[in-house]
């Protein structure tokens, strides 16, 4: 029974480590734009949306360790795909407004930041006021 444990852990070992060559991709493409935001919500995106909402991510360890750097890599990749605020200006105005009624969906429903990211970085929670100029935003835009 213990060789039978021992085996069931050296094979675990051994396929965690091999699953750290399977290749990430955590590149940051080239910063082209950004959002025209006032200063106050420019500080609130960049500290609460950007590493998933951004060519600026910031890549924690953790996403350096596979499998969480494969979970971690395919939010930023969802994230931007859905919403890119330095892509904004490149946006054509029903893009734009679209996503402003989305930011105010997302916010107002407290479904932005996700949990999940919030767990490792709870700075990144929106208190009252946070919500309050990002939704005063994304309706007077």
């Amino acid at each position: 029974m213990k060789l039978r444990w021992k085996k069931i852990a050296a094979g675990t070992a051994a396929l965690l480590l091999a699953v750290q060559f399977v290749p990430v991709d955590r590149s940051n493409p080239p910063v082209r734009f950004e959002v025209a935001a006032p200063a106050d919500v420019a500080r609130i995106l960049e500290r609460s949306c950007y590493d998933c909402h951004s060519n600026r991510t910031r890549w924690p360890w953790y996403s350096r360790v596979a499998p969480a750097s494969w979970w971690v890599a395919h939010h930023v990749a969802e994230g931007r795909a859905d919403l890119n605020f330095t892509e904004w200006p490149a946006f054509d105005e029903d893009v734009r407004m679209l996503a402003l009624k989305d930011i105010e969906a997302e916010v107002a429903g407290g479904r932005m930041p996700l949990r999940s990211y919030l767990l490792g970085h709870p700075g990144a929670r929106l208190s009252d006021r946070d919500s309050e100029l990002l939704l005063a935003w994304a309706r007077d835009r």
